[in-house]
């Protein structure tokens, strides 16, 4: 015998056996993910899907957290909390999941406990229910012990989450996976529609994010000092604290060099580092007070990236280097690209800014349709609708 599911938006009635947990309504989903209130961009992409898979009518959501903290302990939205090198706990958390319809698990190499994370495959030895795999992290030349976790991982899931185009090619091209089983689902934007630009003559630059090696920073210091003739009328925030991790092993050793390279160029007075912590109104308040957002990032294989895709959907043109996230989402012209650890190249883009505003307009204009895209109402129901695809056993991907 089957039972009627009500169906979500944008999706065909459903008929499903009468034994899954929510048999007779729209399905449960359980993310499992750091949380909130660890601080990385895993933890704030997780708390975001959770939001909007209660907004879009979600029967039930619960999230697992990743945390070796003892004090950490289940609340109303945290269900249960995994820890690393801990069978028991693995135990516990699998039969968490095993209440509810469909598995949400986030993934990067370095959250899970074992070499590459590869403590999660012992847990989903007892989960027995549809799991939908996002990646996070698709390298492009992966290490042996990578490549055996990742792989392990794909054969495991019933649909694995590309966010980019780039991270669905290498998923099939690199780690030889199934189109048939990719699907790419845009990362969601924390931030609400943001304002128009900002009317004052000046330029405000802005990197926002948890700051340490590979933020790329030194480099528009670098920049900042090749535009003598903007110094009256420039101005660059860094926003963010330093990141935990490397608060804990090397203090604020990062900040403290990007503050000593201002001084030695003479540009400390354009420069205001900002560590305090902010909420989501606080953070939108300081974008909409911005002309353009600098992404700097010294790596050239991120292939997503949050604050990008918050930037363009607070309607902010962008300065990149050429990682693959930037590449693919501001093609249409939502930003500048520049090459890696460039500042000459750097200083160039900030003059565009600083003598083109009818550029800048062009470019902020352009981030609309990126927006409407990366809603996070849009996201979850695109997860939904792949969670009733893998609960009911239909195809995944076109």
């Amino acid at each position: 015998m089957e039972a009627l599911l009500e169906a979500p938006a944008g999706v065909t009635s459903l008929r499903v056996s009468p034994l899954h947990p929510s048999a007779g309504e729209t399905p449960s989903f359980v993310v499992l993910s750091t949380y909130p209130p660890t601080q990385c961009g895993l933890a704030t992409f997780a708390a975001s899907l959770y939001r909007g898979l209660k907004d879009v009518g979600a029967s039930r959501v619960g999230v697992i957290r990743l945390s070796d903290d003892p004090n950490d302990v289940p609340s109303e939205e945290v269900v249960g909390i995994l820890r690393s090198q801990s069978a028991r706990s693995r135990l516990e958390v699998a039969r968490l999941i095993n209440s509810y319809d469909v598995l949400f698990l986030q993934h990067e190499f370095g959250i899970f406990g074992g070499t590459d994370g590869s403590e999660v495959l012992e847990l989903l030895d007892d989960v027995h229910i549809p799991v939908v795999v996002t990646m996070h992290t698709v390298p492009l030349a992966p290490t042996a012990s990578q490549r055996k976790v990742f792989e392990e991982l794909a054969r495991r899931a019933d649909a694995l989450v590309a966010m980019t185009n780039i991270a669905h090619d290498r998923c099939v091209n690199t780690f030889k996976e199934s189109s048939a089983k990719v699907v790419t689902i845009p990362h969601g934007a924390t931030v609400p529609v943001g304002s128009a630009l900002p009317l004052s003559d000046g330029v405000s630059l802005l990197t926002w994010g948890l700051l340490g090696p590979g933020k790329g920073v030194e480099w528009v210091i670098d920049a900042l000092a090749m535009v003598p003739e903007l110094h009256d009328t420039v101005h660059y925030t860094v926003a963010g604290q330093t990141h935990p991790k490397i608060r804990a092993n090397d203090g604020e050793s990062y900040r403290n060099m990007l503050k000593r390279r201002a001084q030695l160029l003479g540009v400390s007075s354009l420069i205001t580092f900002d560590d305090q912590y902010r909420s989501l109104d606080s953070l939108l308040e300081l974008v909409n007070q911005s002309t353009c957002v600098v992404l700097p990032y010294d790596s050239d294989d991120q292939i997503t990236s949050g604050v990008l895709v918050d930037a363009v959907s607070a309607g902010r043109p962008v300065i990149a280097t050429a990682f693959p996230h930037a590449d693919e989402l501001l093609a249409t012209g939502a930003g500048i690209v520049v090459p890696h650890r460039d500042p000459v190249s750097l200083a160039h883009a900030i003059r565009q800014v600083a003598h083109n505003r009818e550029a800048v307009t062009q470019m902020a204009e352009a981030t609309v349709p990126i927006a409407a895209e990366h809603r996070w109402s849009a996201v979850a129901a695109k997860y939904v609708d792949l969670g009733v695809r893998v609960l009911i056993g239909e195809r995944v991907a076109s």
